[in-house]
């Protein structure tokens, strides 16, 4: 796990690229407009998915010089293995169409790409407002693994219990949500690449504040470009069905939802009672 030391001030942090260059422009102008620095942003890993621009994504990551763990998609592809390691159920859609968006990245993918991800830290730590915080991609058990609001807090606990971690920053499972139990937080972001399932295109990211030494956070919707980087998923031959996810905000399919979250498509995501903006 790479300690990253303490970091004081607002912290950006996001998950989920996908590939989704438009996404990540936004997010960097984002951080440019409310000052944050490189070195207070964070993204929780997969920034290659779905989308039509994995080798452009990952060169302006690794240009613009921000913290970011590998994801599940990092790892298998800078070892050169065949799939995302999502564990998908085999012969289901999210089977079926990883099959096209997988190997469309692995072409695109230049070496210096692959080198890159491959030097990814798995996990990342630091102080902050007093706290110990770890980022994980999906747990700290396993990164692939799919954690929701919805899922167990024993499952949670033993993150923390494991890591020491009074807050844990997590991403892979595509929603925004945040939980405290016992004084810990589990905090995910939710994706910048694809929509939250909530029938709206814009997509979130989260701002960490210790004002007055005191820790708190917010989650934040982002708009961008959806419109291109749907029209270069169709004209790269990408599914036609991730593409329209992007314009529609719905998922084509809730295979790795629990029944809790497949519940919610469709609906609005509010925080505390309102729409976080």
């Amino acid at each position: 796990m790479l300690n990253i030391g303490t970091l004081q001030g607002p912290i950006l942090v996001f998950g989920g690229v996908y590939s989704n260059l438009q996404a990540l422009e936004a997010i960097k102008a984002v951080a440019q407009q409310k000052n944050i620095a490189p070195s207070n942003i964070i993204c929780t890993g997969d920034i290659v998915a779905y989308c039509a621009q994995p080798n452009e994504c990952v060169q302006l990551v690794k240009d613009w010089g921000i913290h970011c763990i590998a994801g599940n998609v990092e790892i298998q592809l800078a070892n050169g293995q065949e799939d995302c390691a999502c564990d998908f159920t085999s012969g289901g859609t999210c089977d079926t169409l990883s099959k096209q968006w997988y190997p469309f990245a692995q072409s695109q993918l230049n070496q210096a790409a692959l080198d890159w991800m491959g030097k990814l830290p798995e996990f990342l730590m630091f102080e902050y407002a007093r706290k110990k915080v770890v980022v994980v991609h999906g747990s700290y058990h396993n990164t692939s693994e799919f954690i929701f609001e919805s899922t167990d807090w024993n499952t949670k606990q033993k993150n923390f219990d494991d890591t020491e971690a009074d807050i844990i920053l997590a991403g892979h499972c595509g929603l925004p949500f945040s939980q405290e139990k016992n004084n810990k937080h589990w905090l995910n972001p939710g994706v910048i690449g694809m929509p939250a399932n909530d029938g709206n295109p814009q997509v979130w990211y989260m701002i960490l504040n210790d004002e007055k030494n005191s820790f708190s956070f917010k989650h934040h919707t982002l708009d961008y470009n959806f419109e291109v980087a749907a029209k270069l998923m169709l004209e790269k031959g990408l599914p036609t069905t991730y593409a329209k996810t992007l314009e529609t905000g719905i998922w084509d399919n809730c295979e790795i939802l629990p029944l809790k979250e497949t519940a919610l498509q469709g609906k609005e995501i509010s925080f505390n009672g309102r729409i976080s903006q």
